[in-house]
Parts: structure tokens; sequence; C-alpha cells
């Protein structure tokens, strides 16, 4: 699985991170007790300046670009008068500044959303929409007269070519980060399980901004260092000593795993003693599962709330996300239309049977639907398939055979690529899938679902998902059915655009496909 994919739409844990002053320039090195893979040289303060820098940088020449190309397209045939084309030209600029100015305004640099997670993205097209909207308000509120092909050219040609910036920059910054810069050297706090618990997130997802040089624990009966995924975490501390701790390492931040000796208290203390340094205190709220865009904060005198939405299952987001499904779908039958002629003649050539395989699969609110796939199998593969049952290299609920001995040769390249799944293309029109959603599951594994499990159901299968670009059928049931209740509880529209960016990818490098 690529590092990619580890900046997953909906991170597994939510840090609230409140910024407590400024840490004079540093200059020290590590100490002993560091790891030589965190190692960084330069500090959180430094390369993010130096970050942004590189963003402003090409957020300029493409927002000017754009401009200028939409200038050239609208008008390039159709020439104007010396003094319209200076209008024009000076319009141009007016817009590239404006884009400018809302690209900073609304903080789509700000390093606590650089690298991970689909805020960045959410922001950049927030500030173009509303840059372009007021600039149309006010270009009709003083009547100056712009072509509105011109101005519509400049937005999503430039929105777009923002955010293959921003995403071309963040896999460099993720390629750095996996070799322990560009990171945010961190000392986490706590109980030993709550500690451990945040350090497995941490190493589990390359796209975190955190690299952690040292714990604090509460209950402190021994020094044993933590070990996560082969990286190992030195004790430094009691949790009393955690601000000199930090000094000493010249840490960016510290992050308090959950509840500690003193309660507020305690934090409150610790914040004072990180006054007058840059280093973060992060409070890590546990809420397992949930993800960030469904989190609040709303601050109530001295009693800051933490609001965690309620998932919704109908409504106008899953209208916009049917109407996201009919035109893709539509779009792609038409683009592919040559693709799926090509697969059925080689299925048909291939072996002996019919083209499609049609199988019932459990749907929304467990509605029940015929599947349409390209046949990968022999014609009596469901009648062999109790025999095989024995050598199932599945977990669960879930039949998974590598070297599954009904699979025609044809049959194991459209698996492989998943050219197999195309015609569910059709079920997405008609209305029994979606683009994305979690697994479309059989009437026998919906029979031996427990309560939870049957969230799943919640929402329309998907023809790729969360699974889809995690692993596929390496996973575990359980991991499969982490990954499927995951998505039902916290899916958005920008998420199901990043999955469907990941499914191209991984199609293209295929893992864990048979």
């Amino acid at each position: 699985m690529s590092a990619e994919l580890n900046e997953s739409p909906f991170p597994m844990s939510t840090p609230i991170a409140t910024p407590i002053g400024l840490r004079r320039r540093r200059t020290a090195t590590l100490g002993a007790q560091s790891s030589p893979a965190a190692v960084t040289s330069l500090t959180q303060r430094e390369w993010s300046k130096r970050y942004r820098r590189w963003l402003i940088l090409t957020d300029s020449v493409i927002a000017l670009f754009a401009v200028s190309a939409a200038f050239v397209v609208r008008f390039g045939d159709d020439p104007v008068g010396p003094e319209a084309q200076q209008l024009y030209i000076l319009l141009s600029g007016v817009i590239a500044l404006v884009w400018l100015a809302f690209l900073s305004f609304t903080r789509t640099r700000d390093s606590r959303i650089i690298g991970s997670g689909v805020a960045e993205y959410k922001r950049v097209v927030n500030a173009s929409a509303f840059a372009f909207g007021i600039l149309a308000i006010v270009f009709l509120i003083l009547k100056i007269d712009i072509a509105r092909g011109y101005f519509i050219l400049a937005l999503p040609a430039g929105t777009l070519a923002l955010l293959a910036s921003r995403w071309m920059w963040r896999r460099w910054l993720l390629s750095r980060r996996r070799v322990g810069e560009y990171t945010a050297r961190t000392v986490v706090v706590g109980k030993r399980d709550d500690v451990a618990y945040v350090l497995e997130q941490v190493a589990k997802q390359h796209s975190m901004s955190y690299t952690v040089v040292g714990a604090a624990v509460v209950d402190q009966e021994t020094a044993e260092p933590f070990s996560s995924r082969g990286t190992s975490v030195p004790v430094i501390a009691h949790i009393d000593g955690v601000a000199q701790a930090a000094a000493n390492l010249t840490a960016d931040a510290v992050i308090i795993a959950g509840p500690v000796d003193g309660g507020s208290d305690y934090v409150r203390r610790l914040g004072w003693d990180l006054e007058g340094t840059a280093t973060e205190l992060v409070l890590a709220a546990r809420l397992t599962d949930v993800a960030g865009p469904r989190i609040h904060f709303r601050p109530v005198e001295e009693l800051p709330l933490i609001h965690v939405e309620i998932p919704q299952f109908e409504g106008g987001h899953h209208i916009m996300k049917r109407a996201l499904d009919v035109g893709l779908t539509s779009l792609g039958i038409l683009l592919i239309s040559p693709v799926l002629a090509l697969v059925a003649l080689a299925v048909r050539l291939d072996s002996p049977g019919p083209v499609l395989f049609r199988q019932e699969r459990v749907g929304r609110n467990g509605e029940r639907f015929t599947m349409f796939k390209f046949r990968s199998m022999v014609t009596d593969a469901e009648a062999a398939l109790p025999a095989l049952m024995a050598q199932s290299e599945g977990n669960g609920v879930l039949f998974k055979m590598k070297d599954d001995p009904r699979v025609t040769r044809v049959g194991r390249i459209l698996r492989k690529y998943s050219l197999d799944e195309l015609p569910q293309l059709w079920n997405i029109l008609t209305g029994d899938m979606s683009l994305v959603g979690p697994r479309p599951p059989l009437a026998s594994e919906v029979a031996e679902y427990e309560k939870d499990v049957h969230r799943r159901l919640h929402i329309k299968p998907g023809l790729t998902g969360m699974w889809q670009v995690s692993g596929r059928s390496d996973l575990t049931w359980e991991e499969s059915v982490r990954l499927d209740l995951y998505y039902v509880e916290n899916w958005s529209i920008t998420g199901d655009l990043m999955i469907m960016w990941q499914t191209v990818k991984v199609v293209v490098k295929p893992v864990g496909a048979y």
C-alpha cells in the first residue's frame, strides 16, 4: 500500500492542537536518548515556513497562468481594442491577487492540515469558489463588463491545477516524512496504554506530522521503552517533568494521550510551563472511529465542548452522492465502452459459458439485488465451492483462496486489475449500488453478521471503497468490517473523490487482488 493511502480522508484519531507561545530559534542537537530515525535538520517552525513559501510560489504561478491562459483562450481568435485589452489585463491581475488573498485568508497552507486528510483540498476549493463568487458580485455591482466565458474558464482550470500542485507537494512531503524529516518532534504523555495507542496510530500513518522522540508516563513502574512497528520510544520522564524533558529534546509538541493525574489542572500547569517556547500542547481525543469532519469545537465560558455529529443516512449529501454516481458512471460507460466490448470478447473466447456472472447480493437496508460482473470462473464455480471451504484462507465469514482452481485464465487477469467489476456500473445507474461504499455482501454473510456489523447496510454498497484501497483480499474479516463501518459513519463527497483516485492507483499497481 502506498504512502498516499495512509493519508486517508478518515483519520484514526483526532488531535486537538493548542499552540502555546513561540520558541526561540534552536540549534541544539539531539540528546543520547533520541532515535537516529527521529533526527531532523529543521525545527517544525523552520520547515513549515519554508514549505509555505514553496506553496505560495506555486500557487502564485498557477493563479497567474490560469487567468492568462483563460484570457488567451477566450480572446485569442477574437481581438479586442487596446482599451479593452488593457482592462482585461488589469482585471486578470486583480482576479489573481484576490484569488491568492483568499488562499491565504482561509489558511490553506496551515501546517496542521498539510500532509494528511482532505481539509487542505477542501480549503483550496472553498477559497477558489469564494474568491470568484465575490469577484462576480463586485463586478456586477460596479457594472464592470467582463466576458463570462473568460471568467468561468479560469476557475475550474486554476482550481484543478492548484489541487494537482498540492497533491504533488504532498507526495514530496510524505516521502520526506517517511525518513523522519519535516515532522514535529513530539513527547507523548499519559498512562502506558494510552501512550501505546497514540504511538501505534502515529507509526501506522506516515502522513501524520509527528515523530515521537520520548514518552512520559503516569504509571512509571518501569523505564522499559515502548516498541511500535519496529520503532523504540524511550520513557524519558514522569509526567511532572514533561516540560523540562521537552526542552532537553527540543520537542515541537507535547501530546497528552488521555486522562492524567491532576486532570485539567495538570493540563493548565503544563501549558504555563511551556510558555515562551514554540512547543504545541496537543490533547488527543480518543474518539474511536470518528473522523475529524464530524467533530466541532464550541467554547462555552470555561467549558470547551466537543460536538460529535450523529451520522445521517438521508438528506442533501446523499442526494449529491447519487448525482455524482449517475454523472460519473454515465460518462465512464461512454468512455470505456470499447474496453467493455474487448473484455466481453475475451471472456467468451477463453471458456464456455455466459459473459456475465449474476449473483444476488444484499444492498441498502437489507434489500436484495442482482449484481453483475464479468465471469472470471468456470460455470460450475458455485457448485464446487463447498468442496473448497476447508481450504479457505479467509478470516471470519469470507471465503478467500489465492490459487482458486475455479478461476479461468482470463479471469485471473480480470481479477488482478478489477476489470471483472466493471459491469457493476449498471448496478450504480439503476440505484442498487454507489461508486464508493462498503463491499456488497452475500446473503449468507449477512446472516452471520453480529449486531453492530449490520450498520454496513445503512448505505448502498460500492464499486470501490476503503477495503479496495487498503489491501482488498489481504484484509482480515475484522479489518474489512472496521473499514466499512468507519466509512458508513464518516463518508463525505470529498472523501469519495479521494477514494476514487486511490482506486485508480491500486488498479494500476494491484495489491491483494486474487
